[in-house]
């Protein structure tokens, strides 16, 4: 109720709702939140705002997607693909950019990524075709990649996932293994700490002993 008062009867200024109702859109942020947002923008000088809405229409119409890996990128290759120093034979498969960023935050892993964009879901519609496992399979035939990590959600979802995954490329590589068990059962990768995760990547474990 608090929440309604607020938006209809306590803004003093069209602007300032129109401001509250866009950023009350965003994952977390509810109308409260957002009052407080747009007021310290207010605060502040106008050059924040001018570089805060720059950065957000250039990260909307110039972001890319790397073309190896389908992680956000600034340009076709993202920085860990582009990296010589990486071991280009061992892919770690992700569900998206978030967990490639929880796990560099570790620096357990010095391989490269695949990047799903989502897990297999078919609640909300989404199937092998609407995910990057068709160029994963691609990428392990013709990189000859040696170690495929699967390091999918400790889900229904995520292990749905990983066995299709697993049955699709195991005659193209002799090594699939997943992440230890680290990471409670419905617990995402961004949400462990950095500790549990990198002991996750590092006691992997051959996929085929998990199932």
């Amino acid at each position: 109720m608090r929440e309604n008062y607020i938006g209809l009867n306590e803004y003093s200024s069209k602007l300032l709702e129109n401001a509250v109702n866009e950023l009350s859109r965003l994952p977390g942020i509810g109308k409260r939140t957002a009052l407080r947002m747009a007021l310290f923008i207010l605060k502040e000088d106008s050059l924040y705002a001018d570089n805060l809405s720059k950065a957000l229409v250039t990260l909307r119409n110039d972001i890319c997607f790397c073309e190896r890996c389908h992680n956000i990128s600034d340009s076709d290759l993202c920085e860990i693909c582009s990296n010589h120093k990486r071991d280009e034979l061992t892919i770690c498969v992700v569900e998206d950019t978030r967990d490639v960023i929880a796990i560099e935050k570790t620096t357990q892993f010095s391989g490269v990524y695949h990047v799903l964009g989502g897990v297999i879901n078919p609640m909300e519609g989404l199937g092998p075709n609407d995910l990057t496992i068709s160029h994963l399979i691609k990428r392990v035939a013709e990189e000859q990649i040696k170690e495929v990590i699967l390091a999918l959600p400790a889900t229904v979802e995520g292990d749905t996932t990983n066995y299709y995954i697993y049955k699709m490329i195991s005659h193209l590589t002799t090594k699939i293994t997943t992440i230890a068990r680290g990471v409670a059962i419905g617990d995402e990768l961004q949400y462990a700490d950095e500790i549990t995760l990198g002991r996750s990547i590092v006691n992997r474990l051959p996929f085929a002993q998990t199932r």
